[in-house]
């Protein structure tokens, strides 16, 4: 970074603006988010961003998914408390509750020993790589038909279960979460859905336990560009992935899952860091 401060400052925002626009495509896309929040500075060398922009960044993105299915998610909760169990919808309610609960306690109890040993760009590389592969299998051979509205209890809570493994970076809460969907028969879309709706309460929690840590930075421009552009992004990432799977296939992402993988192979092993 050089030049006046005036320059410095329009490059803090560019970094924000993009940094936003990853989240908000890479939270929704099985590609996972928290590896490309970590890579993408890494390769551009970029110094790593606050606590409080990541705040911002899952603020965003939570806007974005309500602002999606902010109908579907009234819809469940009036269900959930005048139906309970007795109904399709009243299930499908209960389950994204009981579901959020693994994946919720593994990230409290976890959290800490995940970022200390797991957060280094080969972890990251070899989980793209794996999930890429078992996501392209399973989305070329899994038994598919089922909707939404044939989800059952118990495969919500075998989905939310699956989020406990989206704590290794570069596996993916969507795209573990998606890969689960199409093992219980899902229609890709429908396994999608679960994802997305399972994603609220996951993120509106995290979100809720890290607002101590914003401090002073929601006073920062920098913050707000990346509450603007995460949401921006995610609700139109949503959109895209939802109208994309009607027709075509996880096979896209698996590739890119690996592709990117291999990249930054080459770049650790080059030793190259963007500066």
């Amino acid at each position: 970074m050089s030049g006046t401060d005036g320059e410095a400052w329009v490059l803090t925002l560019v970094q924000a603006a993009v940094l936003g626009i990853v989240q908000g495509i890479t939270e929704f896309l099985p590609i996972s988010s928290t590896a490309h929040l970590y890579l993408v500075p890494w390769l551009l060398g970029w110094p790593e961003h606050s606590l409080a922009f990541d705040v911002g960044l899952h603020m965003g993105t939570l806007v974005a998914v309500t602002a999606v299915f902010w109908r579907d998610l009234l819809d469940l909760a009036l269900a959930a408390v005048r139906e309970g169990m007795r109904t399709s919808r009243g299930r499908l309610a209960w389950g994204i509750a009981a579901g959020t609960v693994p994946a919720a306690l593994a990230g409290l109890i976890l959290e800490d020993v995940v970022e200390e040993v797991l957060r280094s760009p080969l972890v990251m590389a070899a989980s793209l790589a794996v999930l890429g592969v078992v996501l392209w299998q399973v989305d070329r051979r899994a038994a598919r038909g089922r909707r939404l509205d044939q989800v059952g209890f118990a495969d919500v809570v075998y989905v939310g279960f699956a989020q406990m493994l989206a704590l290794v970076p570069g596996v993916s809460r969507s795209g573990i979460t998606m890969t689960a969907g199409l093992l219980e028969g899902l229609e890709r879309e429908a396994a999608a859905r679960i994802s997305f709706l399972l994603s609220f309460p996951v993120i509106l929690g995290a979100g809720v336990l890290k607002l101590p840590d914003i401090g002073g930075g929601a006073g920062d421009p920098a913050f707000w560009t990346g509450v603007l552009t995460s949401s921006v992004t995610g609700f139109l990432a949503i959109r895209y992935l939802l109208a994309y799977l009607r027709r075509g296939s996880y096979s896209v992402f698996a590739a890119y899952r690996v592709g990117l993988a291999v990249l930054v192979v080459l770049s650790y092993a080059l030793g190259y860091r963007g500066s």
